[in-house]
């Protein structure tokens, strides 16, 4: 059982992570763009707060606190993982995986059927690099181009695009959402998949089933593209699709990634061994927003438990918590409403992953069911917040051509996955209690 004292019942300790989703939401909506400010830098202003309101704590004990937050193993494991999937995607990116798998995915598509291509290749390719703002901006602007020469409506290629690209940034081993959602819940990547896995499929195959019977029977010019496939460029990402399936150890999967699609690079001699070392350094770069953000907000949270705000927040939780499946809904609630906040589905899990390991604790519910909830809810509210950088990127592929509404109107992934996740947890709830608990 979670044990509360009611002396550590103090909402003021949680005003430091007030502060900063003010911070990143406020500059975001004052500045235009959610990542004008940069994340690490708003959540160093929480912790300053932290430093400033937590007085009556040493200045020491504060340090400690800090300290320790930041060097969790939860966190740690968390950063490294995010280095090793910084690198794989670089260099795959470098050898030519991410234009050969858009390649040869258009190659198939009947003009016709342009939207429910999109939608396939997004999913595969974002399963693939994990990430959905990495899948937008490499498909949008042939998405739009393709949009104009077949007169497939901007707005329903937009919703595809999106729609897609979250499909595998929900479910990707690589994805920062599930490595977040794994690594703060305490349950397997494999185990996280096969929850996730059965709830985002018939979501994406009833997308499938609606964008078939919406094919443009306008016709549009054939489309023009290489015919000559290079398969061995899209061997690394299947590799680690199967080798999570089997349950390999995630380092270990990234790692032979990385190897096997830097050996295609040197055997193609499209970089040396100086090259290759660059480009992993490279990776690990492109990470350092969401690592520094981890293990500063590691700290911060760490700051406040010990001021009492995780117990306030649990306390007034479990009056509305009386059964699991409350337990479930109120999880699902607390990681929406910090992604309406945030404009942000990793962060948003971040926050709220902590909270969600002691409530799957103190109701013994299935981690990764939990780690599953966090991300689809997570994902569902970035998928459609107006001012969410995917949305934003997307538009701005339009120059004008296509707005909002209208995107959102054909964005009918997020939908039926909502639907299908809520009827899951109102019928099946049962399926899923006391599996997992440690």
């Amino acid at each position: 059982m979670i044990v509360i004292k009611m002396s550590e019942n103090k909402f003021y300790s949680l005003i430091p992570f007030l502060v900063f989703i003010a911070v990143f939401l406020g500059g975001g909506i004052l500045l235009g763009d959610f990542y004008k400010i940069p994340s690490p830098i708003a959540i160093s202003i929480g912790i300053i707060t932290a430093f400033i309101l937590f007085y009556k704590t040493s200045l020491n004990d504060k340090v400690i606190s800090l300290v320790e937050g930041c060097g969790d193993s939860k966190i740690i494991t968390m950063c490294l993982i995010y280095l090793l999937a910084g690198a794989f995607a670089v260099v795959t990116k470098a050898i030519g995986g991410v234009d050969m798998m858009v390649n040869i995915g258009l190659s198939y598509i009947p003009v016709e059927y342009l939207a429910l291509g999109i939608f396939v290749i997004a999913c595969f390719l974002s399963m693939s690099i994990g990430t959905s703002v990495g899948t937008i901006v490499a498909l949008g602007p042939i998405v739009i181009g393709l949009g104009e020469k077949s007169e497939t409506p901007l707005g329903l290629l937009c919703g595809t695009l999106l729609g897609g690209a979250m499909f595998g940034d929900n479910l990707s081993i690589i994805s920062d959402t599930t490595i977040t959602a794994t690594q703060t819940v305490g349950c397997e990547m494999r185990d996280k998949f096969k929850e996730n896995f059965k709830l985002a499929l018939p979501a994406a195959i009833i997308t499938c089933i609606i964008l078939f019977f919406m094919s443009n029977d306008n016709g549009g010019v054939p489309l023009e593209l290489d015919t000559n496939h290079n398969y061995w460029l899209i061997i690394p990402y299947i590799l680690i699709l199967v080798l999570a399936l089997l349950g390999v150890q995630v380092f270990a999967a990234l790692f032979i990634g990385i190897i096997v699609a830097g050996g295609i690079g040197l055997i193609q001699n499209d970089f040396d061994f100086l090259g290759l070392a660059n480009l992993i350094y490279e990776g690990f770069l492109s990470m350092i927003d969401i690592f520094l953000l981890s293990m500063l907000t590691g700290g911060l949270a760490r700051m406040v438990e010990k001021e009492g705000g995780i117990q306030w927040i649990l306390k007034n939780m479990q009056k509305r918590m009386k059964t699991p499946a409350s337990a479930e809904y109120g999880i699902a609630a607390l990681v929406s409403g910090v992604a309406i906040c945030m404009a942000n589905n990793t962060v948003s899990i971040l926050v709220a992953g902590n909270l969600a390991h002691d409530v799957a604790t103190e109701y013994k519910l299935s981690r990764s069911y939990v780690a599953s909830i966090l991300d689809i809810f997570a994902c569902v509210v970035q998928g459609i917040l107006p001012y969410g950088a995917q949305v934003l990127i997307i538009l701005s592929f339009t120059n004008g051509k296509a707005d909002y509404f209208e995107l959102a109107s054909h964005a009918y992934y997020f939908g039926l996955l909502l639907i299908i996740t809520l009827v899951y947890m109102m019928f099946f709830r049962k399926r899923t209690e006391n599996k997992e608990v440690v």
